[in-house]
């Protein structure tokens, strides 16, 4: 007999963002690299879990909820966390502790025991295990249940797939089942009442009703497929600027090597011993690092000169070796993006940008192909800046 596909609502959206990246990881088993918002996120997912255990009489305090949150922070450093810096993961750890206290300031004197929390359900059907961390179970009464998720990023949004999946996680579920009859008996089908997601960051939760059979149907033949694709080992990749800027399979990705990859001799290459001390993948790595680390330097250094220039009325200043010239360059600045998004897609400008920024918008100012008539609106858009550009060259 075949065995189920395991498979959960996060694999069918790395598989729909791309299947080369969800080959990379659940095929090859290649692991990402970590993710400060996964860390940060974890950590208040622990904290809600923390506040609202069914098995605590009582709920923590304020003051416990903080220390809880510490420790649990503590466990690893800012680089296991993902953090660029100890700065940044400081940074995190304050907004974690403002988000709790804020938590606390408006739901503390109505807290209650739910169902469930973050509890993993492990449900088979249709050749599928399907495997969901739900992250609050709340009972309505009369065999209804509402399904809450806490959400950390910078926004929250509708995300129909992730309430579908839910709906049809816990609709057919046997464990959640068992946990509404410990409280209510008699109950002898289980309905999704409510399905909610509580942005944290901002205490704002979205609360949607129970979609409609025909809504899950359509859905459910959408997962269906991508499941078949998967056992059918249809693994194209498909490039594009956002979801390729920061994947972290770039490197080994047919995309961008121009070759298929091959985990043998990847594995191979990894066992064989090297003339160096270590391999190509963690010199190139250690590069990049310190070649980040001394830009880093160099962006604050020439920040310093600057203020110092212009504290003194120096548009040139000589070291011993080196001289820096201050000079002013004007700049177009769009602020308005939805505005300029707009206008490019009337004057059917916006396949020249793959992403309009600030430099790339400017850009179709000095492209000969753009009509003057579309520069000339593009323009209206702009504000003119000045900003001072450092140049530092050998001194003669």
């Amino acid at each position: 007999m075949a065995r189920n596909l395991s498979f959960s609502y996060s694999k069918m959206g790395m598989y729909k963002e791309c299947p080369q990246k969800y080959k990379f990881r659940y095929v090859y088993m290649l692991p990402e690299q970590p993710k400060y918002y996964f860390a940060f996120g974890s950590a208040l997912h622990e904290v809600m879990e923390y506040i609202y255990n069914p098995a605590n009489a009582a709920f923590p305090t304020l003051a416990q909820a903080l220390d809880f949150f510490e420790k649990h922070w503590n466990k690893t450093s800012y680089e296991q966390k993902g953090y660029a810096s100890v700065e940044k993961e400081l940074a995190g750890y304050a907004e974690g502790r403002r988000i709790i206290e804020s938590y606390y300031a408006q739901n503390a004197a109505h807290f209650f025991h739910p169902l469930s929390v973050e509890m993993k359900s492990t449900l088979e059907m249709d050749g599928l295990n399907l495997i969901s961390i739900l992250d609050r179970i709340d009972y309505l009464g009369d065999g209804k249940v509402k399904i809450l998720d806490y959400k950390t990023g910078k926004t929250v949004q509708r995300e129909p797939d992730q309430l579908y999946m839910y709906q049809k996680v816990v609709e057919n579920s046997p464990a959640v089942k068992a946990l509404v009859q410990k409280v209510d008996p008699g109950v002898k089908e289980l309905r999704v009442g409510q399905l909610s997601f509580y942005h944290l960051p901002t205490l704002h939760e979205m609360t949607f009703e129970r979609a409609p059979d025909r809504e899950i149907f359509e859905f459910w033949q959408g997962v269906l497929k991508v499941a078949d694709n998967i056992r059918a080992g249809k693994f194209d990749p498909t490039p594009g600027e956002n979801q390729c800027r920061w994947c972290d399979y770039r490197n080994i990705c047919p995309v961008f090597t121009g070759k298929d990859y091959n985990p043998a001799s990847a594995q191979g290459a990894k066992e064989t011993p090297a003339a160096a001390p270590q391999n190509e993948q963690d010199e190139l790595s250690d590069k990049i690092d310190r070649c980040g680390a001394l830009l880093d330097e160099a962006k604050q250094l020439q920040r310093e000169i600057i203020a110092l220039m212009k504290k003194n009325h120096f548009e040139r200043h000589f070291g011993r070796q080196y001289k820096a010239e201050l000079s002013r360059i004007e700049k177009l600045e769009f602020t308005d993006k939805e505005k300029v998004v707009e206008l490019l897609r009337t004057l059917k400008l916006l396949g020249k940008v793959l992403v309009p920024t600030q430099s790339t918008v400017a850009g179709l100012l000095q492209d000969a192909s753009v009509p003057a008539q579309a520069k000339e609106k593009l323009q209206a858009f702009a504000v003119k800046t000045e900003e001072e550009k450092l140049s530092i060259d050998k001194a003669e």
